[in-house]
C-alpha cells in the first residue's frame, strides 16, 4: 500500500480553486476532495500536484488526502503522518479559498535552518517563528489567519548541514573529498526538505496555510551567482555541476510548481513534459537535468528559465522577482534580471489594485551606509586590475551582492516603484507600494520617499515601503549584529556617504528612505494586512521563548518522522511571539 511520505503542502488557492502538493513512497492515485492525480517520478521519488477545482467562493473546507483511495491524511496516530485514521491532537486541514471582500493577510519571512528537533543542542538558533506561528493560528482558527505564507528565500541550507544530515552523507559518500559535509545532489536535497518539513506544527501549517516560496542562496550555496568572477570559479570545482543540477531540479519540485496557478501549470512546458514522462511510466530526472542546465546557464541575452512569479489576492497584486537564479552576469551586461524578464516584471506592476506588493529575496532597500558601501564595492570590484581583485575579494568575504551593489538594476527597479506610485502606469494608483524580503538576518521597516524619481508629483501619491523578516530561524554573529546596528545611526550614513561617494562614478542615490521600526535581532514572522486602501504590518518575535525539547517517540527513522505530539506541544504558552514592531501603513510617519 502506498504512504505518504511528505506533505500535503497546500499551494496556489484561488476563489474557486486550489493545488496541494505531496510526495509518497511509490507510484499510484492522488485524491483530494474528489480531484486526482496520477504521481510523477524524479530519481526514484514520487510526487503529485492535485489541482481541486469548483470549491465553494470565500469559504472552508476540510479536506483529507488519499492514495489509491485509501485515506492517509490526517494521521492516525499523533505524530505519525502517512497512516490512515484521524487523529484526536492534529488539527484539521483545511483550504479557505479567496474572498475578495475580507482583509488579506499575507505572513512573511526568510532564512529557516532546519527545524528545532534537527538542530538540537543549538541552543543558539532559539525557537523556530514559523512553528510558533503554526501554534498560533492553530488555536485562532478564524481569527487572523493568513491567505499567504510567502516565504523568501533559504528554506533549506545546502551548505550548512546538520548533525543528522552529515551522518546520512557519510554512510553514502566519502565526506572527506569535495562537497565534503555538504549537500551534493537531487537525492541528499530530498534529505534537506525532509527534515525541514516534517515537524507535525510545520506540517499542519503547510496543509493548511496556502505557501508561495522563492529561493535564496543557501538554497544552493552562500554567494550563489555573486558575481561573474564566483561563477567562473565554482565551475572549475568537481561537484558544483551536480549541486547547481541538484539545487534547480529539487526547487522546481517541491518549491516552485507550487507557485503557479493551474492555468499557468497548463501553459508550462516543462510541467507538462513531466506529467508526459508520467503517462509513458518514464522517471523524469533526465529531462529534468537537462532543463536545469539550460535554467543556469545564460543565452542570447537571458535565462532558459523563468522562476519569478506573480498571483493576484482579491485587490492585492504580488509579483515575486527571482533575484538569484536569474541573475546576468557572464557576459559585460550585469544584472539581477535579463532585459525580458525585467520587462516582464514591469508589466505585471502595472494595474487596477489597491496595493502593490514586490516580492525579493534580498533586500531592495538597507541601511543607506551599507547601500554606499555596496555600490562602491561594486565599482570597485568590476573595475579590473588590483582593484577589482581586492574589491572581489571583499565583495565575497562580506556578501557585498544585494539590489544596491547591481546599481543599474537598483535604479531599473526604483523608477519602476516610482512610476507605479505616481500614476505613470495607470490609474488609478495603488495605496501602497511595500518590498517585501528578507536574507540579512535582521529585521526592520523603512519608509520610502521615491518622489525625486517621478516625472509629475501627485498629491496622492502611493506610499512606499521596504519591509524586511530575517531570519524565521536562525542566528547571526555579535560582530554582524553591531554593524548592522551602527549603519542605520546618522553619523554612520553621513560618513558612507562622504568616503563612498563619487559623483562620476559612484553618484548618491536622489531617493531618500528612513526606519520606522528595527533592526530588530532574532527569530521572527511578519504579517502584512491588508484591507480596502489601509495597510498595516505587524513583526512578531521569539527572541524571549525557550527553545522546547522534542520528544522523540523512536530512534529508528534518521529523519525524524516519528515524533510524539500531544495536546501540549499545540499550547501557545510554551511558543510565546511577541509584537516587536507593529506600524499603520496607510499614513506617512
Amino acid at each position: 500500500m502506498p504512504s505518504l511520505i511528505l506533505g500535503p503542502v497546500l499551494r496556489h488557492v484561488g476563489a474557486e480553486h486550489a493545488t496541494v502538493w505531496v510526495e509518497v513512497d511509490t507510484r499510484c492515485e492522488v485524491s483530494v476532495l474528489g480531484a486526482t492525480a496520477t504521481t510523477f517520478e524524479v530519481s526514484g521519488h514520487h510526487y503529485a500536484l492535485v489541482q481541486v477545482g469548483d470549491l465553494p467562493a470565500a469559504e472552508t473546507v476540510e479536506y483529507d488526502v488519499r492514495l489509491n483511495g485509501v485515506q492517509v491524511w490526517p494521521p492516525a496516530e499523533p505524530g505519525r503522518p502517512g497512516v490512515s485514521g484521524g487523529s484526536p491532537v492534529l488539527p484539521p486541514s483545511r483550504i479557505r479559498t479567496l474572498d475578495p471582500e475580507r482583509p488579506q493577510r499575507i505572513a512573511f519571512g526568510s532564512c529557516r535552518v532546519a527545524t528545532q528537533r534537527t538542530v538540537k543542542g543549538k541552543r543558539k538558533y532559539g525557537v523556530d517563528a514559523l512553528e510558533a506561528y503554526a501554534v498560533r493560528i492553530a488555536n485562532h482558527p478564524d481569527d487572523g489567519w493568513p491567505d499567504l505564507m510567502l516565504m523568501l528565500g533559504d528554506q533549506v541550507y545546502a551548505d550548512e548541514t546538520t548533525e543528522l544530515t552529515q551522518q546520512r552523507i557519510a554512510a553514502r559518500r566519502d565526506i572527506t573529498k569535495p562537497p565534503k559535509r555538504e549537500i551534493a545532489d537531487f537525492e541528499e536535497y530530498t534529505w534537506l526538505y525532509h527534515e525541514s518539513w516534517s515537524d507535525p506544527q510545520i506540517r499542519w501549517l503547510m496543509s493548511t496555510v496556502p505557501i508561495a516560496m522563492i529561493f535564496d542562496d543557501h538554497d544552493v550555496h552562500d554567494d550563489w551567482n555573486t558575481s561573474r568572477s564566483w561563477r567562473q570559479d565554482v565551475k572549475k570545482t568537481s561537484w558544483w555541476a551536480e549541486r547547481i543540477v541538484g539545487g534547480l531540479v529539487s526547487y522546481w519540485v517541491y518549491q516552485h510548481i507550487g507557485n503557479l496557478s493551474p492555468q499557468e501549470l497548463a501553459a508550462d512546458e516543462v510541467y507538462q513534459r513531466v506529467l508526459q514522462c508520467a503517462k509513458n511510466g518514464e522517471d523524469a530526472a533526465p529531462m529534468l537535468r537537462e532543463f536545469a542546465e539550460m535554467a543556469d546557464a545564460e543565452a542570447d541575452g537571458g535565462k532558459g528559465y523563468r522562476w519569478s512569479f506573480w498571483r493576484d489576492l482579491g485587490r492585492t497584486r504580488l509579483v515575486v522577482i527571482d533575484s538569484r537564479c536569474g541573475r546576468m552576469l557572464d557576459g559585460e551586461y550585469r544584472s539581477m534580471l535579463s532585459d525580458a524578464e525585467f520587462a516582464w516584471v514591469e508589466e505585471k506592476a502595472r494595474g487596477d489594485f489597491d496595493h502593490l506588493l514586490i516580492g525579493t529575496s534580498l533586500p531592495w532597500l538597507m541601511a543607506p551606509a551599507l547601500h554606499q558601501i555596496e555600490a562602491w564595492n561594486e565599482h570597485l570590484a568590476e573595475g579590473g586590475g588590483r582593484r577589482g581583485w581586492v574589491g572581489e575579494q571583499l565583495r565575497r568575504a562580506s556578501d557585498l551582492e544585494h539590489w544596491p551593489a547591481f546599481r543599474e538594476s537598483f535604479d531599473r527597479l526604483s523608477r519602476l516603484i516610482a512610476d507605479v506610485a505616481s500614476g505613470e502606469h495607470g490609474s488609478p494608483k495603488p495605496a501602497s507600494v511595500c518590498v517585501l524580503s528578507g536574507d540579512v538576518h535582521h529585521s526592520y521597516i523603512c519608509e520610502a520617499d521615491v518622489t525625486p524619481l517621478m516625472r509629475e508629483v501627485p498629491a496622492d501619491a502611493s506610499k512606499v515601503y521596504q519591509l524586511t523578516c530575517s531570519p524565521v530561524h536562525n542566528t547571526i554573529p555579535a560582530v554582524m549584529r553591531l554593524a548592522f546596528s551602527i549603519s542605520w545611526t546618522a553619523p554612520v550614513t553621513r560618513i558612507a556617504r562622504l568616503v563612498f561617494t563619487r559623483p562620476r562614478t559612484i553618484p548618491e542615490t536622489l531617493m531618500r528612505w528612513k526606519s520606522l521600526g528595527g533592526p530588530l535581532f532574532g527569530n521572527a514572522i511578519s504579517t502584512l494586512v491588508l484591507e480596502g486602501r489601509a495597510a498595516r504590518v505587524v513583526l512578531e518575535s521569539t527572541r524571549h521563548a525557550k527553545p522546547q525539547q522534542p520528544r522523540r517517540q523512536s530512534d529508528g527513522d534518521p529523519m525524524g518522522s516519528e515524533w510524539e505530539l500531544t495536546p501540549e506541544d499545540w499550547d501557545e504558552s510554551r511558543y510565546p511571539l511577541e509584537v516587536e514592531i507593529a506600524r499603520d501603513l496607510s499614513a506617512h510617519s
